[in-house]
């Protein structure tokens, strides 16, 4: 019998209000098991960290909004988003699937981990950015993205341009020599990055997981991403 490729999926929590829960949408459990795999929720127990890196298969890094180190962030800004004992587990949950060489996808706060750990910048309020910025954070809305050509990203969804929603306020705006730009807007807000020299490890900021249930080009990634997974090292 041959096994599902193990998902280690870590857990949201309410941080609006007291961060006494986690708390999350099941979305994230729907895409992965539709994509062959079987997902595993996290939560924020250091003592996990090693088991979970070296058992598990491939690691999900969900959205989520917490405070970051000041140090991510571009000069003269830091995070306006409250703290929380996530940061240091999926930091070192992170650290541990790529140190193994085992796949990594981050969605929205998940990419932005993925891109400071690569030495890339934030911003913790894109609308900062300039007027020519449009409203990101606005759940129901919805956007084109460009998929650049020639990049891991393009290769999955095989196609130049995709319609995906969006409600984030922080953004990775300075890209550093480790990542690449494989998606973005046309107010020019960097939607997708990847790490070439990892064997798989790609961010999105929008949330592909709300089109599980959905024919959506994106859900390739999720598939994408298992199948990686199912290719153990």
């Amino acid at each position: 019998m041959t096994l599902k490729p193990r998902i280690a999926v870590i857990m949201d929590e309410n941080t609006s209000v007291d961060g006494t829960r986690y708390d999350m949408t099941k979305a994230y459990f729907v895409a992965i098991q539709r994509a062959g795999g079987l997902p595993f929720g996290i939560p924020y127990i250091p003592e996990m960290v090693e088991p979970v890196t070296d058992e598990f298969d491939g690691f999900l890094s969900t959205g989520g909004r917490f405070a970051f180190p000041d140090s991510w962030f571009i000069d003269g800004q830091v995070s306006k988003a409250p703290a929380s004992e996530r940061l240091d587990v999926e930091i070192a949950l992170m650290r541990g699937f790529l140190e193994r060489n085992k796949p990594v996808l981050g969605i929205c706060n998940g990419m932005q981990v993925l891109a400071a750990l690569h030495g890339c910048r934030l911003s913790p309020d894109l609308r900062s950015l300039g007027p020519h910025v449009m409203e990101h954070d606005k759940r129901g809305a919805f956007h084109p993205v460009a998929i650049k050509h020639d990049t891991l990203l393009s290769r999955i969804v095989g196609q130049p341009e995709i319609t995906v929603n969006t409600f984030h306020r922080e953004a990775v705006v300075e890209i550093s020599d480790e990542a690449l730009i494989s998606a973005g807007t046309e107010d020019g807000i960097i939607e997708a990055i990847e790490i070439p020299h990892r064997r798989f490890a790609i961010g999105v900021q929008w949330h592909q997981e709300l089109f599980a249930t959905q024919d959506h080009p994106g859900n390739r990634l999720f598939a994408a991403f298992v199948q990686a997974a199912g290719q153990r090292s």
